[in-house]
């Protein structure tokens, strides 16, 4: 296949990667009346076994049990299921108990929560519109912090959660797919121990439940899996930069969904966060652009 179809199939995976992921919420919506955690457990348990299944299809075996031989990698990965843990989770609970625009505002503030983590443990120098963008999306949550007399928490956890959790699956030598699947089994434990002894709901058991509910159920794996695996098929075909510019996209569902479809308050005075936020990430977006081209004129001059 050419380079430009694989470009251009690359930019199809990317794109589906991120719309999956902004249209999460309303699936997430559908089984609002089981608790954030009960959700969470499926959510582990299913994902699990849906990677199970591409673990063996791929015969990835003998791979995993190489970066289960070492303790260092193990215990890295042991940080980085808690992390997707606790990412998971409150992405579950902000969706289901409306706070789906703290979700879209963590989002977005992520990329450039990215670039801050990259100065400060990596070694990376930020470019002048780097810091801009960063100021500004400062700015923004110094704005929400005077005017309501609170942090965005959910948002900055989420951003946080997720952007340490990059950062050390970056620094450390594991593929996705084989990640993935050692965290997952790494927080089975724990979700299994939850469903047995601490979730009460309608629907623990199973075999209590109609066929439609346990299929929204199951369906959790599929939620949390197949844009992960889009995003590595993206990610194989496209360079970093341009995997960027696809990234607004789920916040940018999220927020369209927050307000209009689900109709979560959103006061004048949030206006001005999220659009320091939009005006920062346009700065952002347009630093990664002016590297790109000067990379690819380089490029093109040798």
């Amino acid at each position: 296949m050419s380079l430009t179809k694989q470009q251009k199939l690359g930019g199809i995976f990317a794109a589906s990667a991120y719309s999956l992921w902004g249209l999460a919420p309303i699936y997430f919506k559908q089984i609002d009346t089981i608790p954030a955690a009960e959700i969470l457990v499926h959510r582990i348990l299913w994902s699990f076994l849906l990677l199970f299944l591409i673990v063996v299809a791929l015969k990835q075996g003998q791979r995993i049990l190489q970066v289960m031989r070492q303790p260092k990698q193990l215990a890295i990965l042991l940080v980085c299921s808690v992390l997707l843990g606790i990412n998971w989770g409150l992405f579950i609970w902000a969706v289901n108990n409306d706070h789906m625009l703290d979700a879209s505002l963590g989002y977005y503030i992520n990329p450039l929560l990215n670039v801050l983590l990259g100065m400060f443990f990596l070694g990376e120098r930020l470019r002048s519109l780097q810091w801009l963008a960063v100021a500004l999306a400062g700015l923004g949550v110094f704005i929400q912090l005077i005017t309501f007399g609170s942090l965005p928490w959910v948002a900055l956890c989420l951003a946080s959660s997720f952007a340490v959790y990059g950062l050390l699956r970056k620094k450390l030598a594991v593929d996705a797919i084989s990640g993935l699947f050692i965290e997952s089994l790494l927080l089975l434990p724990l979700a299994l121990l939850y469903w047995w002894q601490f979730a009460d709901s309608y629907a623990v058991n199973l075999f209590n439940n109609d066929w439609q509910l346990n299929a929204w159920l199951i369906i959790a794996g599929v939620v949390t899996t197949v844009p992960l695996l889009c995003f590595i098929a993206g990610a194989q075909r496209l360079q970093l930069s341009t995997m960027g510019f696809f990234q607004y996209i789920g916040p940018s569902l999220m927020f369209v969904f927050g307000v209009w479809l689900y109709h979560e308050p959103f006061a004048v005075e949030r206006l001005y966060t999220f659009g320091l936020i939009w005006t920062a990430l346009l700065v952002y977006t347009a630093d990664a652009w002016q590297q790109s081209r000067q990379r690819k004129q380089l490029r093109n001059a040798a």
